[in-house]
C-alpha cells in the first residue's frame, strides 16, 4: 500500500521540526562554550584580583565586569533549578496537545548557561528583550518546554510557561500541534484546507527565524571560541608581569588595559541575546498598544485578555489573515477544548473580539513601523 502524500502542512511542520532540533542542538553547543568562557573570564578575574596598586578606575571597571558575569551565572543556576523543579511537576501531565508524557530530563548547567546566554540576561537581571527575573525564567522555560524537550518527543506542560512563549518555538511545536489538532472540525473540506494553509505559513514563518537564529548562534559560538583562545593567552602573559602594578613596564600596563577591554568584550559575549530567538511581539510592545488612543479594542477586554493577545501576536505575527481566515480560525480555536485549557481560558470568554484585538495590536505596531 502506498504511503498517502504528506500534506503542505505536514512538510512544513516537519521542516518546523527539523530546524527546532538544529536550533537546540547548537543552544547546547553554546552552552559548552559558554562555560568554557566564562571559567577563563573567571581565571583572568582571579589574576587582577592578585595585582595590587592598580589605579581606581581600571579596577572599578573589571569589578562592574566580575558582578555581572557573576548575576549572569546566579540566572543560569535559577534557570536550571526552576526548569528541573518545572520537569518534576509537570511529569506525566504531557505536552500541550502533544499527548504525550513529559520526560524528567536533567538539563545541567552546561545547557543552562546556552539558555542564559540565548536570553541575554544582563548585570541588573534584565534581559535585552525586557524581560527579567521570573520573567526571563518563564522565557527560557517556555524555550525549553517548545524546543529542547520538544526534540525528544516531551515539552512542558500547558499554562503560564506555554502562556510566556518568548520567541517561535514553543508555539510552532506545541501551539501548532495542538491547534491543528482541533482542524478536522470541518464538514467542508474547502474550509479544512484553507485553515491547513494559514498555518502551513505560521510553520514556513517561524523556520525562516529558527535559521536566522542558527547563524546567530552559530557566529556566537565562533565569536566565543576566538575570544577564549585571546583570554587564555592573556592568562598566561599576565602571568609573567608580576602582581605589582607599580613595578609593571609602561608597555605592560599598558597591555594590561587592553586586557580589561577583552574581558569586557568577552563579558558582553556572555550576557547579550540571540536576536532571533527573541519574541516578535513584546509587553512592551503591548503596553504601547493599550495606551493608544485610537484602538478599537475594548479596555476591559485587553486588560483582562493581556498574556493571551500577547501571545497569539507572536502566534498571527506577520500573518495576513483575510475575514474568511479570521473566523475560521477563531472556530478552531474555540471548538478545540485543549487549546482553551491551555490557554486557561473559557469558550465563553473566547469571543472572536479577542482575534480582533490581536490583529488591531499587530497592524498598530506594523504601522508604528517598530519591527
Amino acid at each position: 500500500m502506498k504511503n498517502k502524500k504528506k500534506t503542505r502542512l505536514q512538510l512544513a511542520q516537519d521542516e518546523a521540526q527539523a530546524a527546532i532540533n538544529k536550533t537546540n542542538e547548537r543552544i547546547e553547543v553554546l552552552g559548552t562554550y559558554t562555560s568554557n568562557l566564562y571559567t577563563a573570564l573567571t581565571d583572568i578575574q582571579e589574576l587582577f584580583d592578585k595585582i595590587r596598586n592598580v589605579p581606581n578606575e581600571k579596577k572599578l571597571q573589571y569589578e562592574e565586569l566580575k558582578l555581572i558575569r557573576l548575576n549572569w551565572k546566579q540566572q543560569a543556576e535559577k534557570i536550571e533549578k526552576d526548569y528541573k523543579d518545572a520537569a518534576v511537576k509537570n511529569a506525566g501531565v504531557g505536552v500541550a496537545g502533544a499527548g504525550v508524557g513529559v520526560a524528567v530530563v536533567t538539563m545541567g548547567p552546561t545547557v543552562a548557561m546556552g539558555v542564559a546566554t540565548t536570553f541575554g540576561v544582563a548585570s541588573t537581571g534584565t534581559a535585552i528583550s525586557t524581560l527579567s527575573g521570573a520573567a526571563a525564567t518563564n522565557a527560557a522555560l517556555a524555550w525549553l518546554g517548545g524546543g529542547a524537550l520538544a526534540a525528544g518527543g516531551g515539552g512542558m506542560a500547558a499554562g503560564d510557561a506555554f502562556l510566556a512563549l518568548a520567541g517561535p518555538v514553543g508555539w510552532a511545536i506545541a501551539g501548532v500541534a495542538l491547534i491543528t489538532s482541533g482542524i478536522f472540525i470541518w464538514k467542508a473540506k474547502s474550509d479544512q484546507e484553507h485553515i491547513e494553509d494559514v498555518f502551513s505559513l505560521i510553520s514556513e514563518r517561524d523556520v525562516k527565524s529558527y535559521n536566522l537564529a542558527i547563524v546567530e548562534l552559530n557566529e556566537r559560538i565562533s565569536r566565543i571560541a576566538d575570544e577564549s583562545t585571546k583570554l587564555e593567552s592573556a592568562i598566561e602573559k599576565i602571568q609573567t608581569f608580576g602582581f605589582d602594578y607599580n613595578k609593571m613596564t609602561e608597555a605592560q600596563q599598558y597591555e594590561l588595559g587592553a586586557y580589561v577591554n577583552l574581558m569586557l568584550s568577552s563579558t558582553q559575549l556572555l550576557v547579550n541575546p540571540i536576536k532571533g530567538v527573541q519574541p516578535k511581539y513584546s509587553t512592551q510592545d503591548y503596553k504601547k498598544y493599550v495606551s493608544w488612543g485610537d484602538k478599537k479594542a475594548d479596555d476591559a477586554l485587553s486588560g483582562d485578555h493581556k498574556t493571551l493577545i500577547i501571545s497569539l501576536a507572536n502566534f498571527l505575527y506577520k500573518i495576513d489573515l483575510n475575514d474568511r481566515d479570521k473566523k475560521l480560525l477563531w472556530k478552531s480555536l474555540i471548538k478545540n477544548k485543549k487549546m482553551l485549557k491551555s490557554m486557561n481560558v473559557s469558550k465563553k470568554e473566547f469571543g472572536i473580539s479577542v482575534i480582533d484585538a490581536v490583529l488591531e495590536a499587530l497592524n498598530y505596531q506594523y504601522s508604528s513601523g517598530v519591527k
